[in-house]
């Protein structure tokens, strides 16, 4: 039975949410902390009760997310100063050459983009695009395209990159079946998405960009470091997080591996412990031994923190909209009205993503108050393969339809010297299939999981 001034309490407190942020311009953080507090106020709950609620939330979730984003950060900060990303460019570039160069492009991003943050890897890289147009006189959009396809299908769905991590925490999503589900939806995303979907668009869009004083030149360095170094860093939390999973999976069990030792395996390839081994050596083999000093790799660190800083707090909040849902009973009176319904909760997650994502803009605000929404409605059933392709759902929704009213596509727009016309024709284009494809996989997927 469905409660309609309860529902009516979570409606009306999505479309607050939207309101501060685009009408007021209230940063995520604080606008999320107060559409929850309206939820409990709304829904009856005693005053003290929401403020107990608001805490239990937010320490349920920046237990785990603060540590890994945080460490996600600081290893991605040093491997952007290195030179990873400029190396790894060069030679796929030089291996594939200038004719494949498209798909030299995608797996470029697809590998950076997973230490990296999206905006700080596509600055580092779209010089690259120019010199590629420049030699061919193609349009800009044939290099530009794959890249940004790469970079933007790592980014929302493989950890340690922030969104999925988030979305993993709220739902209770083991971070291994993300990472193999990520690479799994990812690869024929960014081959469709990136290559296949470059070379149509710059035949129809012909634009060879504006080149800007920001793209002029590639940041230059002493020497950059061998792509098998920076390729085997980045691998390292990912293979350990994996390996991990496994060992806990039905795979493995004390009769083939000591109970003792599983539980040491466990620890190490646990994502905390899995980025801090990865920090420790990217310190080292990228920082010390190629010159840079401590004092100066203490500055990178502390600097990474201040994006990472934005995005543990807001999904903290998230952390306290889905505890809010579940206090109030508005999160399994949800779930009981889709099951009656026959609603997939994983079409759920992807519509109500892809909506807050339309209406406001931002992928991480979207992503957070999708997994908000979504979590409320998980039973004790579902398994550790099907919370992993909710996250995928959850995050190809808030990947849709980038348009004016997200900061990516005026970056985008500008560093490739697009009018908006061409960035919707391109770029939008671009998300919208990127999430269609996502959803697509991760609902092929769910069949077999």
């Amino acid at each position: 039975m469905i409660d309609f001034s309860l529902l009516g309490a979570v409606l009306l407190s999505v479309v607050f949410l939207i309101v501060l942020i685009l009408r007021f311009k209230i940063q995520a953080f604080l606008a999320l902390l107060m559409a929850s507090i309206l939820v409990g106020v709304l829904s009856g709950m005693d005053p003290l009760a929401i403020v107990k609620t608001v805490q239990k939330g937010m320490g349920n979730t920046l237990g785990f997310v603060a540590v890994v984003v945080g460490l996600g950060g600081v290893f991605g900060a040093i491997l952007e100063h290195s030179g990873g990303a400029e190396s790894l460019a060069n030679k796929l570039l030089a291996k594939f050459g200038v004719k494949h160069s498209s798909w030299a492009l995608v797996l470029t991003g697809f590998i950076v983009a997973i230490p990296v943050f999206f905006e700080v890897a596509f600055i580092i890289l779209v010089p690259m695009i120019y010199a590629l147009q420049k030699k061919t006189k193609k349009s800009i959009l044939l290099y530009g395209i794959p890249l940004l396809a790469g970079l933007a299908i790592t980014h929302t769905f493989i950890p340690p990159t922030p969104g999925p991590v988030a979305v993993a925490d709220i739902l209770k999503a083991d971070l291994g079946w993300v990472i193999l589900f990520g690479f799994i939806a990812g690869i024929p995303t960014a081959i469709l998405c990136g290559p296949v979907l470059g070379k149509f668009i710059s035949k129809r869009i012909t634009t060879s960009g504006i080149p800007i004083q920001e793209v002029a030149a590639v940041t230059k360095h002493k020497s950059l470091p061998s792509v098998g170094v920076i390729i085997s860093i980045i691998a390292i939390p990912i293979v350990l997080i994996l390996l991990n999973t496994t060992l806990n999976s039905p795979l493995v069990n004390e009769k083939v591996i000591p109970i003792s030792v599983l539980k040491w395996l466990g620890m190490i390839g646990h994502p905390f412990s899995a980025l801090i081994i990865a920090n420790i050596i990217a310190w080292y083999v990228l920082g010390i031994r190629r010159g840079f000093t401590k004092a100066q790799l203490l500055d990178i660190s502390s600097k990474s923190m201040a994006p990472a800083g934005i995005i543990i707090l807001i999904t903290g909040a998230g952390g306290v909209f889905k505890q809010m849902l579940i206090n109030t009973g508005a999160g399994e009176m949800l779930a009981n009205y889709f099951a009656d319904k026959g609603v997939s909760i994983l079409l759920f997650a992807f519509i109500s993503a892809a909506i807050v994502r339309i209406l406001q803009g931002s992928a991480t605000v979207a992503m957070i108050t999708a997994a908000g929404l979504t979590a409320p409605l998980l039973v004790e059933s579902i398994s550790e393969p099907q919370k992993a392709l909710l996250v995928i759902a959850v995050a190809s929704g808030a990947s849709i339809m980038s348009h004016v009213n997200d900061s990516g596509f005026w970056l985008v727009g500008k560093y490739l010297g697009l009018t908006e016309k061409q960035t919707f024709k391109s770029w939008t284009l671009m998300t919208t299939l990127l999430a269609l494809i996502g959803f697509s996989c991760a609902s092929l997927l769910s069949l077999f999981f």
